[in-house]
């Protein structure tokens, strides 16, 4: 039966990582959530679990509260627990915090925290000033720099925004979430171009630590409103968008570190991390493993579940039970320290017959195994939908990926 009196979630965006979170608070409590999207879009639409509320501007702080407020107000003395799907979504949540009323749990961080280490500049000094792996990074001033930075970097060279949320909203002549420079200057050429769309935020330029998809991997972690860590969990990446607006985002990966001891010390890394900042809530940490020496080098934290995160909730750690017995019930954290979780199991958000295609041949042999045993999870599948245009939204998605990752991936050879 529906708890509907425990707790209301709330999510901001309508992305898959939206519906991911909807079904986690209703296989945790049996109610639906209500997601505040500009538009009705397909991951999210036509569902029985999502009440979807088309709001107009939610760009706009004043809509945000406004919206937030309303539905809050549906259900006075209700606990409301309110996500952001992206980042730049989060962090208004958190710049507004205290005008959403008594009845609205923000489950973040301060906004001060935020700011310092969701900037990919701003987590790079950390790492820097904790002694955790990363890549050597620069850091521009785009527009104030003269985007000159001499010999010093190496090349090729990675090159992003350091807030996601700033470089959100603009557009401009070859615009990817990750760009690439050969040369010096091709760098310069790049961020010319950034200035010239209006975009006067950081940038950082990064060495390229090679490897494929395979060598990407996450540790997603869920800390208490004390900052305790609760839980820590590592996943290996097996494939990621290449698309220009979606490169880096992982489709699927396998959760559990195993024997792997540079997995177990970035497991470590990261529990340290969290504790010095004090950090509470969500956090999904991006890394790469380093072929030279075979740590991995951390390249980001991201504040939000999204849609990876419901590999946590996949293998066994329910992400919404965790944010409603640390946030609305206010279970103190566990002694002992955190759970450093080794259960196995395949969240993907694409057809297994696509992973096929693209990942190795020891990775399938795993992949096929979890298969076996049950340990496979992709969220769109949800026995509880039984509208016949969601299921054909659905369908229509995973066909679309095996034209997405035709024209823009490469099939491993075999």
């Amino acid at each position: 039966m529906p708890n509907e009196d425990s707790v209301r979630p709330i999510v901001v965006g309508g992305d898959i990582g939206a519906y991911a979170s909807a079904r986690a608070f209703h296989e945790a409590y049996g109610v639906r959530t209500v997601v505040l999207a500009g538009v009705s879009v397909g991951p999210v639409a036509h569902s029985a679990i999502v009440d979807l509320r088309v709001v107009a501007g939610l760009d706009d702080d004043e809509a945000l509260v406004a919206a937030v407020r309303a539905v809050a107000g549906e259900q006075p003395g209700v606990p409301h627990l309110v996500l952001g799907s992206a980042d730049h979504a989060v962090l208004a949540l958190v710049r507004v915090r205290d005008r959403l009323g008594p009845d609205v749990v923000v489950p973040y961080t301060d906004e001060a925290t935020m700011a310092r280490v969701t900037s990919k500049a701003g987590f790079s000094r950390l790492c820097t000033e904790l002694g955790i792996p990363h890549p050597r990074t620069w850091v521009v001033a785009v527009g104030t720099d003269s985007h000159d930075l001499g010999d010093g970097v190496s090349f090729p060279a990675v090159v992003k925004a350091s807030s996601s949320a700033e470089f959100h909203e603009v557009e401009f002549r070859g615009k990817r979430k990750v760009a690439y420079a050969a040369d010096g200057a091709e760098l310069t050429a790049l961020l010319d171009r950034m200035a010239a769309a209006g975009f006067h935020g950081e940038v950082v330029v990064q060495e390229m630590v090679v490897g494929d998809d395979e060598d990407m991997a996450a540790v997603n972690a869920f800390c208490g409103p004390e900052g305790g860590v609760r839980l820590l969990l590592f996943g290996q990446v097996l494939l990621e968008e290449a698309t220009p607006n979606g490169l880096g985002n992982s489709v699927a990966q396998i959760t559990g570190s195993g024997t792997d001891e540079h997995a177990a010390e970035a497991v470590e890394h990261a529990r340290l991390l969290l504790t010095h900042l004090g950090w509470s809530g969500f956090a999904n940490l991006d890394l790469k493993r380093d072929a030279r020496d075979g740590r991995y080098r951390f390249f980001e934290l991201n504040p939000r579940v999204g849609r990876s995160g419901y590999a946590v909730t996949a293998a066994g750690h329910n992400v919404a039970t965790l944010y409603g017995d640390a946030y609305v019930k206010g279970d103190r954290s566990p002694s002992g320290g955190p759970v450093v979780s080794e259960s196995e199991h395949l969240f993907t958000v694409v057809p297994l017959a696509l992973l096929r295609r693209y990942v190795s041949a020891p990775t399938w042999v795993r992949v096929r195994e979890l298969r076996r045993r049950g340990a496979v999870t992709n969220p769109y599948y949800y026995a509880v939908e039984k509208n016949p245009r969601r299921w054909l939204y659905v369908a229509t998605a995973m066909v679309n990926q095996f034209r997405k990752f035709g024209r823009w991936h490469t099939p491993r050879a075999r």
